[in-house]
């Protein structure tokens, strides 16, 4: 089998895998498309919708286009000073940057192009039913999924094929540190995808909940509201395009992680590049039948349809693991347990697969108001905002115990079944269903718009009934997305630190080395850094979106008798400036910050590697509290509004509207972006390595 699967064919069947990903995405288009988009105002507001979205995506192009320049310059003119040899950083290492940051811009454009569509035709569908409005809602998620997996795939075959085929006299140490430049492509356009969406997204719904919701006491979605258009938008570009970026550059950094430190082992053979491309081909094939799966019958439970593709394709990518890891020979480790190598690997890789579905479990506890802790928060709001909020923040904390022990329990048998090398392979493991994990998590953004288009076109009220049964399971499969990106990001960074210490030639990194001790708090003090930042960003947004809804209902006449026309697009072009300008201080923080430690003559290679650990530490736990606390914030508001503790209007409903309004950056913006910031740190660190020795 080994003969079969030489580096050649397994990058034909990788860029096969990815193109069978996007073929099958088509077929969700033309799911989407071929429905209804309803009458004129449902298509006029989705129109709408679309408009802002793509102008958000427009303006966020000519950002990336500079950032992305001055980088290749960088990499570049850094090649060039380190000079020849195999410890140098080849210049030739902008090309699969390149590669990997149009892959990303493709992957989050084309997903919100389609998801901005199926929100009006999902709307149309309830009409129908419960099983019509699913059907197209998962078809919106699952083209961004498959988008995401493809266009990685892709991308990856691709570099592979310029590098490993076309250019047979490179060395194979260049050749992994060249392709090392995917990733970093792939991470720095998604932290600015991610950031940005992430402020705009909040930055209107702040303004839509705070002045709508608490001051005019109106409903949510409500059409008088200025900012509900701009909410909408943020939907897509955060939730959908943020999203999608986020599970894109850890899908591809798990992948080329488990390259770099497969291309030094088996004395030269390059099976160690050869099983992480077939783990993640066979995963793709494994999420594509998945989405078939995902079906329900009238009256049915939508969660369950989810749960069922979602299961099916993690069972098919577990049997596809153990005969791909058949393909590896013995390995010269002393491991702890006397296993076959290609048995431990197999162990590795299904412990990641095992830890990820228990963290999404785990994430789902303590955000669905189905379980004791949103409830008790809910119950907190009788006693005001401030117990809310108590409440809240304790839940978030006590939220990372779990997934902790989790990512922990990984990671040693991981190791101890396979090394490093297993480490790697725990998070390709992790990843290899992204393309199913990213459709279920994409479909909720599409039925929380459907809701506002029923809302804003006065469609029939049984058509809200079904889009708000839909957006609330929507919002359990977000959580659970947060959680699983939270989680695959500490393996997959794990996973780059490896490769790190290893192109740096470190055995060990000593924690009483006052170098070293120094990098660890600066790391630590990074991930707070980058959330107060991102955080700040979202509030002066904000800021402007609730002064201009306030000027609106004040100077406007007639809104509120829904005579008068509020201004929507003003409050898009708010959040558009607004969450373009406040992104490029965190995402330049994230790239900086491991260059200027590591090129420091008082810090340098250990001061980075400590760096590296501490924000990988503090960066996973406050991930974890931020995402859960604000998910809790936000199903306990809706637990009560379902007629729990007083329902809307009561006091207990705007102390949980006032938590909502904490939380919403905490889940949307500043936890989601730390996983970016930890992976993205330790991919500059690993491709400028030679410059810090």
């Amino acid at each position: 089998m080994e003969t079969f699967f030489t580096i050649n064919t397994t990058v034909w069947l990788t860029l096969a895998a990815g193109l069978l990903a996007l073929l099958f995405s088509l077929v969700h288009v033309k799911r989407v498309t071929s429905e209804a988009p309803g009458n004129e105002r449902m298509q006029e507001i989705s129109g709408a919708i679309h408009e802002g979205a793509m102008a958000f995506l427009k303006g966020e192009y000519k950002i990336l286009i500079i950032v992305v320049l001055i980088l290749v310059g960088i990499i570049v003119a850094a090649g060039f000073a380190t000079g020849n040899g195999e410890e140098t950083l080849s210049p030739l290492t902008a090309i699969p940057y390149l590669i990997g940051a149009l892959c990303s811009v493709l992957a989050g454009n084309f997903g919100m192009r389609i998801a901005t569509k199926a929100n009006v035709r999902t709307a149309n569908a309830a009409q129908r039913g419960t099983n019509a409005a699913l059907r197209v809602a998962f078809s919106g998620g699952a083209v961004m999924g498959l988008c995401v997996v493809g266009l990685g795939l892709v991308g990856i075959g691709i570099t592979l094929m310029i590098f490993y085929i076309l250019t047979p006299d490179m060395s194979e140490i260049t050749r992994a540190s060249v392709v090392n430049g995917f990733a970093l492509g792939a991470s720095s356009v998604a932290l600015f995808g991610r950031v940005g969406g992430g402020i705009y997204t909040k930055a209107a719904d702040v303004g839509a909940d705070l002045v709508g919701k608490v001051e005019a006491g109106i409903p949510e979605d409500d059409p008088r509201n200025p900012a509900t258009i701009a909410d909408n938008v943020g939907d897509n570009v955060g939730d959908v395009a943020g999203m999608g970026s986020d599970l894109y550059e850890s899908y591809c950094g798990a992948i080329i992680a488990a390259i770099a430190l497969g291309a030094s082992l088996f004395n030269g053979s390059t099976i160690g590049i050869i099983v992480p491309l077939l783990l993640a081909a066979t995963g793709v094939v494994a999420s594509v039948i998945g989405t078939f799966f995902v079906r329900t019958g009238e009256g049915a439970n939508a969660q369950k349809a989810l749960n069922l593709g979602s299961g099916i394709a993690m069972l098919l990518a577990v049997i596809a693991a153990f005969f791909v890891c058949q393909l590896l020979p013995e390995a010269n480790y002393d491991l702890i347990f006397p296993v076959a190598f290609k048995y431990g690997a197999f162990i590795a890789v299904a412990s990641g697969l095992i830890a990820g579905f228990l963290i999404g479990k785990l994430t789902e506890y303590y955000t669905s108001f189905d379980y004791k802790p949103v409830k008790k928060i809910a119950g907190s709001c009788e006693t005001g905002t401030a117990t809310n909020i108590i409440s809240g923040v304790a839940t978030g904390m006590l939220s990372t115990a779990l997934p902790v022990i989790v990512v922990a329990i990984a990671i040693l048998v991981s190791y101890h079944f396979a090394a490093l090398y297993g480490i790697a392979l725990a998070a390709v493991g992790m990843l290899s269903t992204t393309g199913i994990i990213v459709a279920v998590d994409a479909y909720g953004p599409v039925a929380d718009n459907a809701g506002g288009i029923a809302e804003m076109s006065e469609m029939d009220p049984h058509v809200r009934e079904i889009t708000d049964a839909l957006d609330a399971v929507g919002n359990t499969t977000a959580a659970i997305g947060k959680g699983f990106a939270i989680g695959s990001a500490a393996l997959t960074a794990l996973a780059l630190f490896s490769a790190y210490t290893q192109a740096m030639g470190m055995d060990t990194i000593n924690i009483l080395n006052p170098k070293v001790v120094a990098g660890l708090f600066i790391g630590g003090m990074l991930p707070f850094l980058f959330s107060a930042l991102t955080m700040q960003a979202v509030g002066r947004a904000a800021g402007q979106m609730i002064a201009e809804v306030r000027r609106q209902f004040k100077e406007i006449p007639g809104i509120m008798e829904g005579t008068g026309r509020p201004d929507y697009a003003r409050c898009v072009s708010i959040s558009t400036h607004a969450a373009l300008k406040e992104m490029i201080i965190p995402g330049l923080l994230a790239i900086f910050a491991p260059l200027i430690v590591g090129l420091l003559p008082f810090l340098g290679a250990e001061a980075l590697g400590g760096l590296l650990a501490g924000s990988l530490v503090t960066g996973f736990l406050l991930a974890v509290m931020m995402a859960n606390a604000g998910g809790a914030w936000d199903n306990a508001k809706k637990y009560i509004e379902m007629g729990n503790y007083g329902g809307k209007g009561s006091d207990a409903h705007a102390a949980a509207v006032n938590g909502d309004t904490v939380g919403d950056p905490f889940k949307d913006t500043s936890g989601p972006s730390l996983n970016i910031l930890m992976k993205l740190m330790t991919i500059v660190a690993l491709v400028f390595a030679p410059m810090f020795m």
